[in-house]
């Protein structure tokens, strides 16, 4: 099932813990980036991280929680999360979501990006 375009609501916050209740629709997968819905300039990035039953799911918020309210409205993207890499990105200021947060020119739309979730190889 195409997962992009799904959307669920936020059923509770605890600090950067945020569970999203998906209703009767496929659960994201773990490691998919959330966007939740929100009032604010910037979007806030969710990160599913488990299952909690068979319709919410546990995720990771990587910005700042303060304000978010229990049913706001989230969608799933269906993509993990990725970051621009490359020579382009050296000696800029990034967040963890990739999004540059010095005064400088920003990116190119063409830069190389890469998922955050890539495990090490080789490691046991």
């Amino acid at each position: 099932m195409d997962l992009v375009g799904s959307y669920g609501t936020v059923v509770s916050v605890r600090g950067a813990i945020v569970d999203v209740n998906f209703g009767g629709d496929t659960l994201p997968p773990i490691n998919t980036a959330l966007i939740v819905e929100w009032d604010r300039p910037e979007p806030l990035i969710l990160e599913v991280h488990s299952h909690v039953d068979s319709m919410t799911v546990r995720s990771i918020a990587l910005q700042a929680t303060a304000g978010l309210a229990r049913n706001t409205r989230v969608r799933a993207t269906g993509a993990p999360i990725s970051v621009p890499v490359g020579d382009a990105v050296l000696g800029r200021l990034l967040d963890v979501v990739g999004t540059i947060r010095d005064r400088e020119a920003p990116l190119s739309v063409d830069i190389p990006r890469r998922s955050r979730n890539l495990r090490c190889r080789g490691t046991g």
